[in-house]
């Protein structure tokens, strides 16, 4: 029961992190490969402290956006408006959140930012993780047990993970500057 706990505190924990986090497959297939846990209860732990973590860091990017500036409000409730109007807006926040490359991190912070619908983004967030970390739990018995180091050194040192990093941080700040009254139309 001990181990259960460690990961789920550990897989929680690091997805309240708003940046530079390791990413969480790598976690749950160390766990996969040095204990003795079964796959199907790492991927439900891991899927489920994955999903209240960034739940949890988007509520609290939220809890500071009345901090912005009153423009970057507007401008991100444009943003959101848009985003919520039909079917094309949902088909784009369910794609985003299902197969989407980006780090999870900035995209709960846009959403938080945006004031979107948590729950629902959070819904797709576990269908997404459910596939991907279910690839990455069965598929760990491919990797050897002492290449899992350099597995997870190597995903927070590498010079593109972090350069990815960088890229959502600065795209979640352009986010908040493009005056997105003056790109939609009326």
């Amino acid at each position: 029961m001990g181990q259960y706990f460690i990961l789920a505190a550990l897989v929680f924990g690091i997805n309240l992190l708003p940046a530079f986090a390791p990413p969480t497959w790598v976690i749950l297939v160390f766990y996969k490969l040095n204990s003795n846990l079964n796959s199907i209860s790492i991927i439900v732990i891991g899927v489920l402290a994955a999903a209240s973590g960034r739940y949890c860091l988007a509520l609290g990017v939220r809890s500071i956006r009345h901090r912005l500036n009153p423009q970057y409000t507007k401008n991100l409730e444009l943003v959101r408006n848009r985003l919520d109007r039909g079917k094309k807006g949902y088909a784009l926040y369910f794609l985003f959140f299902v197969i989407s490359p980006l780090p999870s991190a900035q995209v709960f912070e846009a959403a938080a930012l945006m004031n979107a619908p948590l729950v629902p983004i959070t819904g797709a967030f576990m269908i997404g993780r459910s596939i991907s970390y279910s690839i990455s739990v069965f598929g760990a018995s491919t990797l050897k047990q002492h290449a899992m180091g350099t597995v997870l050194l190597d995903s927070i040192k590498s010079p593109w993970g972090i350069a990815l990093q960088l890229i959502c941080i600065s795209v979640l700040y352009l986010l908040l500057k493009v005056d997105w009254s003056k790109r939609f139309p009326r």
